[in-house]
């Protein structure tokens, strides 16, 4: 079983590495026949959306057919220009509205099983991902590496070492989803990301590119802008801010970097109701900090909670939250966070 953890040796960069990608590709492709019918499993961003292209370009011709699905519906603005203008592949994973039954693999990259309840259900072939590692059932092929900024960067080096140039499309996606996932290499970047990210550049088309970077909000999303400044709580060096049901998930995001621009501002807090629950976003600085590993501890036997030193999410079902939170009025989950992550 191909494994890369945190406790592997970082795969150098240049020519060195292409051995190790090679002995890794050779393994992946092995799991595959011609016949089989592959779903490539996604929480949709950027750098989901990139790997799960590559994974499907990668298998061209060596399987039968191969299906991206999201486990949610997209509603930030910028994956939905991205998806819209570069007409990416992409189905959607609704209970009882798909028959999960006729793929023959199935793949999860940019995640692991842990990370929601809809990716438990599947029989994992590969998991390719760059977060932290959480409890991993048995897989066949597993490519964890939390040391890179970006699972578009693995993805990009399995494709380089098949001797595959990207598409416009390919190349696009890939290249945005290492910027958004290393902030435009603000948080933790290696070599081989930035490597990646010049690689990529020539290929890419930046027209699209710049559309995508600006449709951050529509008008409708101020509302909740309003709300989190009139509702905000500031506990010594981080910002809390409930703001009751929201639209999207992805609102919480927008407003958690928002507030992070604050000076003397070193962690940004923001929770809201979504879908029945309670969903946490968590942003810092990254100096000495570990947003990750600090939600996981607070939230990970509640729901599904972990990501990165600098940025991080919880989502807690509604029947577990009321389990601990009997009262469950907005002013009950709001102190609820802010007793669990108050320094």
């Amino acid at each position: 079983m191909a494994k890369l953890q945190a406790s592997s040796p970082v795969c150098p960069s240049g020519p060195s590495r292409r051995p190790h990608t090679k002995r890794l590709l050779s393994e992946l492709y092995g799991h595959f026949k011609p016949g089989d019918q592959v779903l490539i499993t996604v929480d949709p961003d950027p750098d989901a959306l990139g790997a799960a292209l590559a994974v499907k370009r990668l298998l061209w011709r060596r399987v039968q057919s191969v299906t991206i699905g999201t486990i949610r519906s997209m509603r930030r603005l910028n994956n939905l220009t991205l998806v819209r203008l570069l007409k990416l592949p992409l189905v959607l994973l609704t209970k009882g509205e798909q028959d999960l039954s006729k793929y023959d693999k199935y793949i999860i990259v940019d995640g692991q099983p842990d990370h929601n309840d809809l990716f438990k259900q599947f029989p994992y072939t590969a998991v390719i991902d760059h977060h932290p590692l959480n409890t991993l059932p048995e897989v066949p092929f597993v490519d964890i590496r939390p040391e890179y900024g970006a699972t578009s960067t693995m993805l990009t080096q399995y494709l380089r070492t098949a001797k595959i140039r990207p598409n416009e499309t390919l190349a696009t996606t890939l290249y945005y989803g290492i910027k958004t996932d290393t902030r435009s290499f603000e948080r933790h970047t290696t070599p081989e990301d930035i490597e990646a990210f010049r690689y990529l550049y020539p290929f890419a088309n930046h027209h699209i590119l710049r559309k995508v970077e600006i449709s951050d909000l529509s008008l409708n999303d101020l509302r909740f802008f309003h709300k989190a400044v009139e509702k905000r709580v500031v506990v010594k060096d981080r910002i809390f801010a409930h703001l009751d049901d929201v639209s999207s998930a992805d609102i919480l995001v927008e407003i958690a970097e928002f507030f992070l621009k604050i000076h003397d501002i070193s962690w940004s807090i923001i929770s809201g109701i979504y879908e029945g629950n309670l969903i946490i976003v968590v942003r810092n600085d990254g100096y000495r900090k570990d947003a990750g590993k600090l939600i996981r501890k607070e939230f990970g036997a509640l729901g599904s909670a972990g990501g990165h030193q600098s940025m991080a999410r919880a989502e807690i079902p509604a029947k577990k939250l009321a389990q601990v939170v009997p009262a469950m009025t907005s002013a009950a989950i709001e102190r609820f966070v802010i007793d669990h992550l108050s320094p």
